[in-house]
């Protein structure tokens, strides 16, 4: 093979190689696009930080109303947006609402709905929970110290649960179908994260506030990454459902006897 047909072969390979290396970075590139579009659109997915303030105030002219405080309010947003991108609430976690102690732990929980929920009795005498309220109904009978029973909260609503033995025990299970939620803190504010530009409607439930009150503060917002603030959201405490509630059969509690349980 003489010197000229050794050049021409050498020429083609670099052009080959050229064209490959041109081909491999024209891809490469649209990989890159590819990934930082997939990536703006993840983080679009991941949405803005919600914010807004709870003040709660007193109704005095009402006997049984409670201490006004502002945490523990619950507010969620569901979505109204067509096409809007909402991730799936996780079930998967497990939930506890404890007795102890005559109380249950925690006061308020909020659990996406279709979700278990243990109710382990920790203290060593009897409890009978129940709850024949709006939300999820039920009685779990009586029980003694050390066991549980678990209860699956298969539809959305707020489900007050009691106690038909220590009337002072009660606790709030507010099953949602949304995940962009948040409770209030102590001094009121809150913060709903990754909630995705669009249209939703703004719910609130706080535990001694009429249900009229509440419906009036429902309603439809507008959250882009320009505007997510809720503003200032004002309740009136209206009653003191835990502390003034019949037994599970309607009536009104017994006293229990000096010494019990």
């Amino acid at each position: 093979m003489n010197t000229d047909t050794h050049q021409r072969l050498y020429k083609a390979r670099c052009h080959n190689w050229t064209a490959m290396t041109r081909d491999l970075l024209t891809l490469g590139g649209k990989v890159i696009a590819a990934f930082a579009i997939a990536f703006g659109t993840h983080a679009v997915a991941q949405g803005v930080e919600v914010t807004g303030r709870i003040e709660v105030m007193h109704q005095r002219s009402n006997a049984h109303a409670t201490t006004a405080t502002s945490a523990n309010v619950v507010v969620w947003l569901t979505p109204l947006s067509k096409g809007q991108p909402v991730p799936e609430p996780h079930k998967s976690q497990e939930f506890t609402l404890a007795q102890k102690d005559k109380q249950f732990v925690p006061h308020i929980l909020v659990v996406p709905t279709g979700s278990s929920v243990n109710f382990p009795n920790l203290d060593p005498f009897f409890h009978n929970v129940f709850s024949l309220f709006n939300g999820k109904r039920f009685d779990l009978g009586l029980y003694e110290g050390n066991t549980r029973h678990v209860v699956q909260f298969d539809r959305e609503g707020v489900s007050y649960i009691f106690c038909n033995i220590h009337p002072e025990m009660g606790a709030v299970v507010v099953s949602l179908s949304t995940p962009f939620y948040a409770l209030s803190t102590a001094q009121g504010n809150l913060t709903l994260h990754g909630v995705p530009p669009g249209t939703y409607r703004l719910n609130v439930w706080a535990e001694n506030v009429s249900v009229e009150r509440l419906n009036e503060l429902s309603l439809v917002v507008e959250i882009s990454s320009q505007s997510a603030q809720l503003g200032t959201l004002h309740l009136v405490a209206s009653g003191d459902v835990m502390n003034h509630h019949p037994n599970k059969f309607g009536e009104n509690y017994s006293p229990e006897p000096k010494g019990s349980y």
